[in-house]
């Protein structure tokens, strides 16, 4: 009986290997390839972005607002890699 092919497993070296202008996510070592933004959806990232930073400022937060493209490591062992459109960090020593 055939053996089935292993499927592999990708790693943040994959993510940093991507040729230039590709951009992927990676989950539980699963590349997700992302479709460049179209005008609308930044113009809408636009809006939440400048509300987010209002919103903020106006009540004397200490959280900072970034847009896209921003990596973001939701664990130590970079396991996974996402880009969200807006990341609020409001913890200084996660920047």
């Amino acid at each position: 009986m055939p053996e089935l092919a292993q499927e592999k497993l990708h790693s943040i070296d994959d993510i940093y290997n991507l040729k230039d202008g590709k951009r992927a996510e990676l989950i539980d070592g699963h590349i997700y390839y992302i479709s460049p933004p179209n005008t609308n959806h930044q113009r809408i990232l636009n809006f939440i972005n400048t509300e987010i930073n209002i919103y903020i400022r106006n009540n004397s937060g200490n959280c900072e607002v970034f847009p896209a493209p921003f990596s973001v490591f939701l664990f130590a062992d970079n396991s996974k890699y996402f880009e969200p459109d807006i990341s609020v960090i409001c913890d200084k020593n996660k920047q």
